[in-house]
Parts: C-alpha cells; sequence; structure tokens
C-alpha cells in the first residue's frame, strides 16, 4: 500500500525537474544595472553567457614524437 503510494508521488516529482522555462526576475525584482560604460542594459541570457576567458578553447596538440627537455634553471634540489 505504501509502495503504491510513494511510487507516483516520486515520478511526479521527477518529472517536475525536466520543466525549462526562459529565466525572469523574480517578482518585484529587476535586473542588475548595466555595466558601467554600456549603452545598453543586458538580458538575462547575455548575463548568463560565460565569456571566452572563462571558458576557453583547448589547444590540443598531440605530440607525434618524444622531445628532450629544455634546462629549468629553477629545477633545483632540494637543500
Amino acid at each position: 500500500m505504501r509502495t503504491a503510494i510513494i511510487l507516483p508521488v516520486a515520478l511526479l516529482a521527477l518529472s517536475a525537474c525536466a520543466q525549462r522555462t526562459q529565466l525572469q526576475p523574480a517578482a518585484g525584482q529587476s535586473l542588475p544595472v548595466a555595466p558601467y560604460g554600456a549603452k545598453s542594459m543586458p538580458d538575462a541570457d547575455t548575463l548568463l553567457t560565460p565569456p571566452p576567458q572563462a571558458a576557453p578553447a583547448r589547444n590540443v596538440e598531440l605530440r607525434s614524437r618524444s622531445e628532450e627537455r629544455a634546462d629549468d634553471p629553477y629545477d633545483l634540489p632540494p637543500e
């Protein structure tokens, strides 16, 4: 009996997790003020998009052969 009640409630709760809507400020609130020097107020999507410096593209450069390491003058043995 208890499982018959818990299972539908759990499925209902999990189905609500997949609902997505546009982000809007809370009722009675507004977006933050425009950044200093900006000509217009950015919208929520613009504010949520990270700049390229926050998530840089990877530079995957595979080595085709081994290479000797350059001498490192700061690689000193412990004293």
